[in-house]
């Protein structure tokens, strides 16, 4: 296992950190008996860092990892988990989901403690319930180790949160090679890492997408390299390539997956990709956008919607499951829309379309995106 540093901590992580958020299922539910000889795998491979949080798979993954965690595997690793901020109306609820977490966990620590999905409003919101003064005092008492937060806003909203508040020691954002200009992407990456943050990515295969078959196109460019790799060992090594990077997490949901990452960080390591590959890959993600069959830009002029219709966010849905070739990932992601969002309830009254800038026939398009996404 290679290892990495961790903003100002002395903390080395290993290279490839292990995401609670898609493990194996049986009969529906987290396959225990799987899901721990994965854990326990990485762990005996070199991985000490294990990320969950309070929602992942509808609240069972953190007393599955505290269970999968026994036997000494604990003191093996760091474990990360969150507090879910759009639960948050008062401030006695800080204290009772964390207490209810560290008992999850089988735990009196939670080493890496983040905000989750920190926005515009839920920074606004954490703010005003007293949730930084809080965590300050967790900290001290020693029942968090690092504090941070993770994130899926906009890169104004990121450097607003970094300068608003200076006891930030880690960050989690989604990276990866087609990310380079959504969210925070590369410069919110390097303004963390300026401002001596660790920087821990998610979603380095952009939600398994990256890790499909490639369209014909796609897979010539990865044929037209003289090494041999997986389009998502290219995706992985990418991340790994750039020094920013403290580590990376996978939503592994496969035992062979856990093979082949970390097969992948093990080879992994900072300027390992030649100009010439990372060429390759810049053709790579224009090839993708090329490939996108609506032109939405996610301007927002469709929205709102008069009979609540996430206009925006399913036409994103259903270009990546046509772009990426994986309908399985988009519908996945389709479940986090709330159902009167979603694009069955669009009645065909047009106002979209006469607001699109673009000229989209939005009306056929979520007809198109209603049969693919549910």
């Amino acid at each position: 296992m290679q290892y990495r540093t961790f903003g100002k901590t002395g903390f080395e992580p290993s290279a490839l950190g292990f995401g609670a958020m898609r493990l194996p299922l049986k009969d529906g539910r987290i396959d225990d008996a799987e899901a721990t000889r994965m854990v326990r795998h990485a762990i005996d491979r070199g991985v000490n860092y294990v990320d969950t949080a309070w929602v992942y798979h509808d609240g069972e993954s953190e007393s599955f990892l505290g269970r999968a965690l026994a036997d000494g595997y604990r003191e093996r690793v760091k474990v990360a988990t969150k507090m879910p901020c759009w639960k948050i109306e008062r401030p006695e609820q800080l204290d009772e989901i964390f207490s209810q977490q560290l008992r999850n966990l089988r735990t009196d620590r939670i080493d890496c403690y983040l905000f989750h999905a920190l926005s515009a409003g839920a920074w606004q919101k954490i703010k005003e319930v007293g949730a930084l003064e809080w965590a300050e005092k967790k900290v001290a008492r020693g029942q968090i180790g690092y504090l941070g937060f993770s994130f899926h806003d906009e890169l104004p909203v990121l450097k607003t949160i970094l300068d608003d508040y200076d006891q930030w020691v880690f960050c989690q954002l989604q990276y990866n090679y087609m990310d380079v200009r959504t969210q925070a992407g590369t410069e919110g990456v390097r303004l963390a890492a300026r401002k001596g943050l660790a920087v821990i990515v998610m979603e380095p295969l952009l939600g398994g997408r990256l890790a499909s078959p490639p369209p014909p196109a796609v897979g010539r460019l990865w044929e037209s390299l003289p090494v041999r790799r997986s389009p998502a060992d290219w995706a992985l090594q990418w991340v790994w390539n750039q020094p920013e990077v403290s580590l990376l997490l996978s939503g592994m949901s496969a035992f062979a997956q856990v093979e082949q990452n970390l097969d992948s960080a093990n080879r992994s390591a900072v300027g390992s990709l030649s100009a010439g590959e990372l060429a390759v890959i810049d053709r790579v993600r224009e090839t993708f956008v090329s490939l996108v069959p609506v032109p939405c830009t996610k301007c927002g002029y469709c929205q709102p919607c008069p009979h609540g219709v996430q206009i925006p966010d399913i036409l994103d849905l259903y270009n990546l499951s046509v772009t990426y070739n994986n309908i399985a990932a988009s519908r996945s992601s389709y479940d986090w829309i709330r159902e009167e969002g979603r694009a069955h309830h669009c009645i065909a009254c047009g106002q979209c379309e006469e607001r699109c800038p673009q000229k989209i026939r939005i009306i056929e398009w979520l007809k198109k995106a209603d049969k693919v996404l549910r």
